[in-house]
């Protein structure tokens, strides 16, 4: 059974920091394109970070040089390190395991708002 864990959302301050984490079981996570999505109240899931097995990175402009993914495959583990958050920044964030061609996996998301 496959399973994607989030963890590491929580309340922080404009211009704070928050690492999330999301730990994958039931696949063999070091082939799997990773990403991180988010989705506010009344707006659609959007992409804020893809990291390939390879270890190549991708940003939307929206988050770029603020956000940075990792992941460790040692772990099972892929990371997101969000760094001066804006109140814009507050949403739910998913993780999201794709194979091309195959099955793509959702974790059940977990909430961070920005917020003085």
């Amino acid at each position: 059974q496959v399973q994607l864990v989030e963890s590491g959302g929580g309340l922080v301050q404009p211009g704070g920091s928050l690492r999330l984490s999301c730990a994958a079981s039931g696949i063999i996570f070091s082939i799997y394109v990773m990403s991180w999505y988010r989705q506010a109240p009344g707006k659609q899931r959007e992409l804020v970070a893809t990291i390939t097995s390879g270890g190549s990175t991708g940003y939307p402009s929206s988050v770029k040089g603020r956000f940075t993914i990792s992941r460790d495959n040692a772990k099972n583990t892929v990371y997101l390190q969000m760094n001066s958050l804006k109140p814009e920044d507050t949403a739910v964030y998913y993780c999201k395991a794709a194979q091309p061609g195959g099955t793509n996996y959702w974790g059940q998301g977990t909430q961070v708002t920005v917020s003085s």
